[in-house]
């Protein structure tokens, strides 16, 4: 399997992110022009942890995204699916409790987490109303959630601009980046067929999650979408 289809059968995308993961990180950083340090940045901004608070990072990956919660003796569980990543990740960073998750049917007692966070990867997950469920499940009364993921430029033009981009760049920059170029043409493609900000909004509160919200970054490429638990 070279590539996952849309339909996102979880050992599809698994098997996908296992064929990438070795150099997930530094094609992420070449196809986002280094965009995605500064995105990783504002998800630690507007989670806002405090000491003593235990973070859930589903989609976790390599464990990037967990870092610098990990760096200031926050407790963080970087979770993901794909064993691969989490091979990846436990290398590089021992110290941090790599576990193995599946978003839709998380391994983890009701009321576990003061924050539940997701980069990149809800779009991933076949369901995303159970994902978002199963998030709740685990956060303690009033935690929170905060979702990452690339959304819709708010720009028409801008936006044309960046479709392009996705289906015709992405891909060629991915050959010469990625062990598993032709993964990035289903990412490609999972970003454009994305919801909108304002659609994933709702999906956020029929999962049951009060206080929805969102903030743009660069322009609408990417959004950080905020709940509370009640």
């Amino acid at each position: 399997m070279t590539r996952a289809q849309l339909d996102k059968k979880p050992v599809d995308v698994a098997s996908m992110f296992d064929t990438v993961a070795e150099k997930y990180d530094v094609t992420n950083d070449v196809l986002s022009l280094g965009q995605d340090r500064l995105w990783r940045r504002a998800v630690v901004k507007a989670v806002d942890a405090k000491p003593g608070e235990r973070i859930l990072d589903i989609a976790a990956g390599t464990g990037t995204s967990s870092e610098p919660w990990a760096d200031r003796e926050i407790q963080v569980v970087p979770a993901d699916f794909s064993l691969g990543m989490l091979r990846v990740g436990n290398r590089r960073r021992p110290d941090m409790a790599f576990t193995a998750a599946d978003a839709m049917s998380l391994p983890f007692a009701d009321a576990s987490f003061d924050v539940v966070t997701m980069s990149f990867g809800l779009r991933n997950v076949a369901d995303a109303g159970t994902a978002l469920r199963e998030f709740l499940r685990v956060t303690k009364p009033g935690g929170r959630l905060l979702v990452c993921e690339f959304s819709q430029p708010v720009n028409k033009a801008f936006r044309t601009v960046y479709s392009n981009y996705l289906m015709r760049a992405l891909p060629s920059v991915a050959r010469r980046t990625s062990s598993n170029p032709d993964s990035y043409v289903y990412l490609a493609e999972s970003i454009r067929e994305w919801p909108p900000q304002g659609e994933l909004a709702r999906t956020i509160e029929q999962a049951g999650w009060t206080q929805v919200g969102w903030t743009n970054l660069t322009g609408g490429v990417v959004a950080l979408h905020h709940a509370t638990k009640r």
